[in-house]
Formats: C-alpha cells, sequence, structure tokens
C-alpha cells in the first residue's frame, strides 16, 4: 500500500511539473493564435487531418482534380491555357517534364506538364507585404498522368498564404482571394473540359 501511495504522489508531482512547464507554452501560441486571421485554425486542422489522412505532407498542401474521362491530355492542355487567358492571368511559362525526362533517359515517360501563370502586379504587392511568398510564385498547375494512366491536375492550396498567419491587409487578401479564384477555375474547368 505505501508503494501504491508514493507511486501516486510520484506520478501527481510530475504531472504538476508538466503541466506548470507547457503551461506558459500552451498559453503563448494561443495568445500568438488570437492574432491570426480568423480562419487560420480551420486551415491547418484540414491540412493536418489531410497528412493524417495521406501520410504525405505535399498531399496536405495542394488541390487537385481528377480529369474527366475520355479527356485527351492535348484537350486538357488547350483548356487550362484557354481559361488562364479569359481571367487575364499571364502565361509565363510551361514545363513540359516528360518531354524532358524522355529526351534525357531514351525512354517513354508518362504525361507531366507545370503551367506557371502569374499577375505581376499582384505577385508585386505579395514581395512588397512579404520576400517570402516569391517562394510561390509564379502561381502553378501541374497536368500528371498518374502510374494507372488517369490525369489528375494539381495547384497550390493558398489558404496557408492567404489565411495561415497574421490578417493581410484587406486591399491585398482581396487581390490574393482573386487569385484563388482563378486557380481553382483553371483546375475546375481544366478537368471537365468545360471552355
Amino acid at each position: 500500500m505505501t508503494f501504491l501511495r508514493n507511486l501516486l504522489a510520484i506520478v501527481g508531482i510530475a504531472t504538476i511539473l508538466l503541466f506548470a512547464a507547457v503551461s506558459p507554452a500552451i498559453f503563448e501560441v494561443k495568445s500568438r493564435m488570437d492574432q491570426f486571421d480568423p480562419k487560420a485554425m480551420d486551415t491547418y486542422i484540414d491540412m493536418f487531418q489531410k497528412i493524417l489522412e495521406t501520410g504525405n505532407a505535399a498531399e496536405a498542401t495542394v488541390w487537385k482534380a481528377q480529369v474527366e474521362e475520355g479527356l485527351s491530355f492535348d484537350e486538357v492542355n488547350e483548356t487550362i491555357l484557354f481559361v488562364a487567358n479569359e481571367h487575364n492571368i499571364k502565361n509565363v511559362g510551361e514545363l513540359p517534364l516528360y518531354k524532358q525526362v524522355e529526351s534525357m533517359s531514351g525512354k517513354p515517360y508518362r504525361h507531366a506538364k507545370i503551367y506557371m501563370f502569374c499577375n505581376a502586379m499582384t505577385a508585386a504587392r505579395m514581395l512588397d507585404y512579404s520576400d517570402a511568398y516569391g517562394a510561390y510564385l509564379p502561381c502553378r498547375v501541374s497536368l500528371i498522368e498518374d502510374k494507372q494512366g488517369r490525369m489528375w491536375l494539381y495547384t497550390l492550396n493558398m489558404d496557408p498564404m492567404i489565411h495561415g498567419g497574421l490578417p493581410l491587409p484587406d486591399a491585398l487578401k482581396t487581390e490574393a482571394l482573386e487569385v484563388k479564384a482563378i486557380m481553382l477555375d483553371v483546375l475546375k474547368r481544366g478537368a471537365s473540359g468545360e471552355f
């Protein structure tokens, strides 16, 4: 009985010490998070749930859409470029990765093409806010044929950039939300072949 009482006392003391050590850190995190964009916590919870579900951090940071059956690579390519042009977002580069891999390996490779789009004035305002946004520029869309022959469109989940920290200035947030809507439209319509 004495052993059990001593063990419980040790566990109780350890719990109190642990709580005393962790409590200020928890308070500091909560205090800082209260200053963040109202959607920050939901954004990070969604990302964490995807990581738990897939075990893949990259999957948690992208939006994707499966291309409808029957659409060819060329049709999706044409739709992506059409939709981007319709939204007046500049095509600043394309990387036909599969062609590069084929030329270097001498073997066929599944279709994989990366498109780069940019609204230079919005990009400049993002850089004026934080140079770190430069790592996310330009906006990319990837058209990927998976190993089973299905085609997918991927683009960066912009929510952590928009909602993940301190609130963006109102005008910049409005522009960022407009770019997000454009990228999601490219994804949606590219996957459906809708002009």
